[in-house]
């Protein structure tokens, strides 16, 4: 799989079409005061540079492609891996003057869920805005872009949420020049611990990140950072993790059908479940229990 490949889907479609170079949005899922969209643009030389307003603070992810990205008398070169920044309500123009095509992974923030992200990491400011609006592909990124374009290819073990909250707080650092590399928050352990608690007592619940930042008494960002650091895993990942440990408990010791072990671990759907399973443990649930049960 290559995360270029749909965009060359994209370009040979329209070179059958014969019609100029357009740019499609697919919203993959929102929240409240978020929102993100798998971004395909088929633009090249020959089109003329579009010209564009932000509606919302956006940070896009560029996955694959070039482009260039002017707003006022600031020009970029954005290419994989890099960060294109935009402030609500600031005009900018993209063109494909030397390529043809890119994909972004597009956030889109209210100014109140950026406040609250720029509260959390220590930016602050009469205005709130990127004071830079692109940032090179640096290393700090390099997870981030792993993960954003594993879930582009289908990854269900993607938080868009989660992976929104922390993009953010490292672009608004990133921009304004400062590192983010601060240590881990006195009493974090203690926080922490109380969240793997809630996780261990509520497998079956819906744990959303605003709920298990507000148990550890931290904000969203500082809790990401500070729960993947001190257990090796995102939230999300973590959860799914004893999910899948706890319906393999249960499909070694009890009858119940696979599909009922499903949604008591907090599946959705079998199809889902079955994937994750298989991922984690290498052979299917059935295949599992049979093993198990010998």
């Amino acid at each position: 799989m290559r995360i270029a490949a749909e965009v060359e889907r994209a370009i040979a479609q329209r070179k059958r079409d014969g019609t100029s170079g357009t740019t499609n949005a697919r919203v993959l899922a929102s929240g409240d005061g978020w929102s993100v969209a798998d971004v395909i643009c088929t633009s090249g030389p020959q089109d003329r540079p579009f010209q564009e307003s932000h509606d919302y603070y956006a940070v896009a992810l560029v996955a694959s492609g070039t482009f260039q990205y002017r707003s006022g008398n600031t020009e970029s070169l954005l290419t994989p891996g890099s960060l294109m920044l935009g402030n609500a309500g600031q005009c900018f123009e993209c063109g494909h003057q030397h390529a043809v095509g890119d994909r972004c992974l597009a956030f889109w923030y209210t100014p109140e869920f950026l406040e609250e992200v720029a509260a959390g990491v220590g930016v602050s400011g009469p205005r709130l805005e990127f004071a830079n609006l692109s940032v090179p592909p640096v290393r700090v990124l390099s997870p981030l872009f792993s993960r954003a374009c594993a879930g582009l290819l289908g990854s269900s073990s993607v938080d868009w949420h989660e992976l929104g909250v922390a993009l953010a707080g490292h672009s608004l650092l990133l921009a304004a020049g400062l590192s983010g590399e601060d240590g881990i928050p006195p009493g974090a352990r203690d926080r922490v611990t109380r969240a793997v608690r809630a996780i261990e007592g509520d497998l079956e619940g819906t744990l959303t990140l605003d709920r298990l930042a507000d148990e550890s008494r931290l904000s969203r960002f500082h809790f990401l950072r500070t729960f993947e650091r001190l257990t090796g895993l995102t939230p999300h990942r973590y959860i799914l993790r004893a999910r899948l440990r706890h319906a393999a408990m249960r499909l070694e010791c009890d009858e119940e059908r696979v599909l009922d072990i499903a949604l008591d671990s907090g599946f959705g759907d079998v199809s889902n479940f079955n994937r994750a399973f298989r991922a984690e443990f290498g052979i299917s649930p059935r295949a599992y229990r049979r093993q198990a049960t010998r």
